[in-house]
């Protein structure tokens, strides 16, 4: 089992972390609003003030961060734990944002087909230079929304809805050829594929890879080198590894109980540090896996 070993602590939800080039890694900080820097020592920076929620991130094809921008939540504390909940009284719509790093904010979208974006979540850049991301949805007193898997290009110029409706899409990743879009819906426990046809097309119809049994519920994912697909797995607080036929082969918990581990990214020179989110606690830690994470298509 991978020993893990704490970075920093005191992030507020910290989400979609990105390795660095330098060794630092940059996480939102939902609760707080912020792109963050978190360097090697520990130290902790803020890159930009993104405003709303600031959820999953990646780095595009011309160096800058994108973020896929929620709206915002609704904040409870339960037991030292900082928990989400619905659409908050100042919710700010979503939107999926470019972020510089020295910290200029700019929306890429707000809409697609005329049709506002909820609650982007998670994305990934293809090697073509789009994303394809998913929008999970609000939740409010007695409704909820249906969400989507989308693909946009980085000027905004072409933003296209690709499957519809999905219940809670959350964490979205690519096979290492990239001929399969994956991705976890929180409330069902499943994760999804699709064959991938070109750059934002995929075939109809998902093929399921797997699904949780109990009260497992899922956040977002990373890819490895062999395919493998690493889900944050929330109740449970671990990362659970898939084969990229759907076999369970692996669970990693991390070391303090946390019911909302959320993310993983890979880094470091030979891609086999893993990055981890334990949010409800605002831990980062890090580990040394057993294979190379996919190496993404951009970075800085």
């Amino acid at each position: 089992m991978p020993e893990l070993r704490t970075i920093a602590e005191g992030l507020r939800f910290p989400e979609g972390p990105v390795a660095l080039a330098d060794g630092s890694v940059l996480v939102v900080e939902i609760r707080r609003g912020t792109l963050s820097r978190v360097d090697p020592d520990g130290a902790i920076s803020v890159v930009a003030d993104c405003g709303g929620g600031p959820n999953g991130a990646a780095i595009g094809p011309d160096g800058a961060v994108y973020v896929c921008n929620n709206g915002g939540f609704r904040w409870h504390d339960r037991d030292g734990l900082s928990v989400p909940g619905g659409q908050p009284d100042d919710y700010s719509g979503g939107r999926l944002q470019r972020v510089t790093l020295d910290g200029e904010v700019t929306d890429v979208c707000t809409e697609v087909d005329g049709r506002p974006l909820r609650g982007p979540n998670d994305l990934v850049f293809d090697a073509d230079g789009g994303c394809y991301f998913t929008d999970f949805g609000k939740t409010r007193a007695r409704e909820m929304d249906l969400g989507g898997l989308y693909y946009a290009l980085p000027d905004g110029s072409r933003v296209e809805e690709l499957v519809f409706p999905l219940h809670q899409p959350n964490g979205v990743g690519l096979s290492p050829d990239g001929d399969r879009v994956h991705v976890a819906e929180t409330g069902s426990g499943r994760v999804w594929s699709w064959e991938v046809l070109g750059p934002g097309r995929v075939r109809r119809g998902a093929e399921l890879l797997h699904g949780f049994s109990g009260a497992r519920m899922l956040d977002s994912l990373a890819v490895d080198s062999a395919g493998n697909v690493c889900v944050a797995t929330l109740n449970t607080g671990e990362i659970s590894v898939l084969s990229p036929d759907g076999e369970l082969v692996e669970q990693v918990p991390v070391p303090v109980p946390d019911p909302l581990v959320t993310n993983i990214c890979f880094g470091g020179p030979d891609l086999r540090t893993a990055y981890i989110t334990s949010s409800g606690r605002g831990v980062l830690y890090e580990t040394e896996w057993p294979r190379p994470g996919l190496a993404p298509h951009f970075t800085a």
